[in-house]
């Protein structure tokens, strides 16, 4: 049986940890360092998902990196897009995390692509935040 937790302090653990690692994205994209903004830009929302999570079930989030898998625990209803973005983003932590990947990871995180991508999240962040 899992401990009591408190949930609203462990809500506002996840809202803080998210948005310090929002700017970290922000630093890393600004720097030119697209990947890991990227990889980022991943924990930024599963941050977020899982201080949805915690309101919901009212004890820890599952661990999991899988942003659709955690959206669905949220009970909110996200867009079949907002659910499309989820799946690509959460396949920016695989790629920016294993040697296998990270080259191919690399060169796909051009200017261009990182931007388009910073953009969704910054759009998934806020919307999530007003779930919240």
């Amino acid at each position: 049986m899992d401990a009591p937790i408190d949930i609203e302090k462990t809500i506002n653990h996840w809202i803080n940890t998210s948005d310090k690692d929002f700017q970290t994205m922000i630093l890393l994209y600004n720097a030119k360092d697209y990947s890991w903004s990227l990889f980022i830009g991943h924990i930024v929302l599963e941050r977020l998902l899982k201080a949805c999570v915690v309101k919901v079930i009212q004890k820890h989030a599952p661990y999991t990196h899988d942003l659709t898998k955690l959206a669905k625990l949220t009970k909110i209803e996200f867009t079949e897009e907002h659910l499309d973005w989820l799946d690509t983003i959460s396949t920016f932590n695989l790629n920016a995390r294993y040697d296998t990947y990270k080259e191919a990871f690399y060169r796909k995180c051009t200017p261009v692509f990182t931007a388009e991508w910073i953009d969704k999240i910054k759009i998934l962040q806020a919307w999530i935040k007003e779930k919240l």
